[in-house]
C-alpha cells in the first residue's frame, strides 16, 4: 500500500465523512465495439502500453480506427425526440443549452485548443412512432428495444437531417415523458452500423437526462467516442462506493468530480500531449532515481507544444506502468481542493469499468474535500512539496522536492527500499 511521508511541520488531520456521495450511481457504461484497423499513434516511445483487445483498453501505441480520434474538428447534430404519450413542456434550445457551449468548452480546455466539438442543433422536436414506455428505456436497456429506439430514430430524423456531415449523433429523448429514466444515458458503439444518407452510423448517444443535467455527463459520454474506458467501480449488488478507483481524478471516473480533466495518460492516448510532454523513465539504467521538472497538466501549452514534461510514465510490466503528473486549480480541475503530483497505475488489458486505471494515495490515512468530493479518501491523493511516496506492488519511489515559481514541480522517481 503506498504512503506518504511528510515534514514534521505539516498538519496532518482526519476530515470525518458522514455521508457517501451517491451521485456517481448515474455513470453509465458504453456498449462494446468491434476493434478497427490500427493506424499510427504518437505513443511510440518505450513506455508507451500496446493496445489489445480489452474493451477501451489503455494501450496507447496504435489507435483504434474503429474510433474518430479528437485531434480535429468534429461535427455533431443533435436531435430532441418527443413521444406520442407526451406533449413536450421544455423548449429543444433551452435543452440543447444544457450540454452547449460547456461541453465544447471543455475539451477545447483538456486538448489546449487541438480539438473543437462543433455541434449542430436542431431546435425541433422530432416525434417518434412509438411511445416512451413501448422502448423500456433503462439504465440496463434490453438489447432489442434499445436497437428499435435507435433505428426509430433515425428514420424520424432522416427527413431533417443529413447523417453523413456528422461524426457524432446526440439523441436527447423528451425528458418529461413517462417512460424516460434518466439512469439510461450513455453511449452506443454499434459493431453493424445503421445506414442513414449512404452513411454508417456507428457512434450515438442516448441522452435520457432531466434538465439541469448532471454536471459534464455528455462529455463523459463523448469520450467514450474516443475510445476512452470507465473508470468508475460499479458494485456487483449495487451497494457501495463507486469511485474507489480514481475518485474525483478524470470525468471518466465520475462526472460529478472535482477535477474531470482528462488523465495525461488520456491526452497522450487520443494525441492531445504529444511524445515531447512525455517522458520515459527507467529505473533500470540508475538505481538512485532520476530529477524531473513536472509541468502542471492543465496548464496553457506553450506556443509550438512546449518541450517541458507534463506526464512521467515507469514501464512496470507488459501491460502496466505507473503515470505522474502535476494537478492544479486551473482550467478543467478549477474546483479542485488539493494541488500536487498525482500518481497512478494503468493496465492496458483491464477492461472499462474494471479499473484499467487506479490512482495511488499519497495520504491512505487522511481525507479531503468533505461535502464536495466524490470521494474523500482520494481527494488528498497527490503529493506536495516535500512528501513521498512508496509504490510496494512495483517498487517505486516518487518524491517531490518542490514546486518553482513559475509553477513547475520538481521530483525524483526512483526505486524504493
Amino acid at each position: 500500500m503506498p504512503r506518504a511521508q511528510q515534514p514534521p511541520e505539516v498538519d496532518r488531520y482526519v476530515l470525518r465523512r458522514v455521508a457517501a456521495v451517491a451521485t456517481s450511481l448515474s455513470a453509465v457504461i458504453a456498449t462494446s465495439v468491434v476493434a478497427g484497423p490500427a493506424t499510427a499513434s504518437e505513443g511510440a516511445l518505450p513506455c508507451a502500453l500496446a493496445r489489445t483487445d480489452t474493451h477501451h483498453s489503455e494501450g496507447l501505441d496504435t489507435w483504434n480506427g474503429a474510433y474518430p480520434r479528437p485531434a480535429r474538428t468534429l461535427r455533431a447534430v443533435m436531435v430532441f425526440l418527443s413521444f406520442p404519450d407526451s406533449e413536450p413542456v421544455a423548449d429543444p434550445g433551452e435543452l440543447a443549452a444544457d450540454y452547449f457551449p460547456a461541453t465544447s468548452r471543455f475539451f477545447e480546455r483538456a486538448s489546449y485548443g487541438r480539438f473543437t466539438l462543433r455541434p449542430d442543433v436542431q431546435r425541433r422536436w422530432v416525434r417518434m412512432p412509438q411511445t416512451s414506455s413501448t422502448y423500456g428505456i433503462r439504465r440496463d436497456w434490453d438489447a432489442d428495444r434499445r436497437a428499435a429506439y435507435l433505428r426509430d430514430a433515425v428514420a424520424a430524423a432522416d427527413g431533417s437531417v443529413d447523417f453523413s456531415r456528422y461524426d457524432v449523433v446526440y439523441l436527447v429523448a423528451d425528458p418529461d415523458a413517462a417512460g424516460v429514466d434518466s439512469d439510461a444515458t450513455k453511449v452506443v458503439n454499434l459493431d453493424q452500423p445503421l445506414q442513414a444518407d449512404d452513411a454508417d452510423l456507428r457512434r450515438f448517444v442516448t441522452v435520457f437526462e432531466q434538465s439541469p443535467p448532471d454536471r459534464n455527463v455528455l462529455a463523459h459520454e463523448t469520450g467514450h467516442i474516443f475510445d476512452l474506458p470507465d473508470l468508475y467501480h460499479r458494485p456487483r449488488d449495487g451497494k457501495g462506493d463507486w469511485d474507489t478507483y480514481v475518485g474525483d481524478w478524470d470525468l471518466m471516473g465520475s462526472q460529478f468530480g472535482l477535477a474531470p480533466d482528462p488523465f495525461g495518460w488520456h491526452k497522450w492516448k487520443v494525441g492531445w500531449l504529444g511524445d515531447r510532454q512525455v517522458t520515459c523513465v527507467s529505473l533500470a539504467r540508475d538505481q538512485h532515481g532520476t530529477v524531473h521538472t513536472l509541468r502542471p497538466l492543465s496548464a496553457p501549452m506553450e506556443p509550438g507544444g512546449g518541450r517541458r514534461a507534463r506526464l512521467l510514465v515507469v514501464r512496470t510490466g507488459p501491460r502496466s506502468a505507473l503515470a505522474i503528473e502535476a494537478r492544479g486549480a486551473v482550467g478543467n480541475d478549477h474546483e479542485v481542493c488539493t494541488e500536487g503530483v498525482l500518481v497512478y497505475r494503468v493496465r492496458s488489458e483491464t477492461a472499462s469499468g474494471s479499473g484499467p486505471v487506479e490512482v495511488l494515495d499519497g495520504h491512505p490515512g487522511t481525507e479531503a474535500c468533505w461535502g464536495t468530493s466524490v470521494f474523500p479518501q482520494l481527494a488528498d491523493a497527490p503529493l506536495g512539496e516535500g512528501e513521498s511516496m512508496d509504490d510496494a506492488e512495483d517498487g517505486v519511489r516518487v518524491q517531490v522536492y518542490g514546486r518553482s515559481s513559475s509553477g513547475d514541480w520538481t521530483v525524483k522517481v526512483g526505486r524504493s527500499g
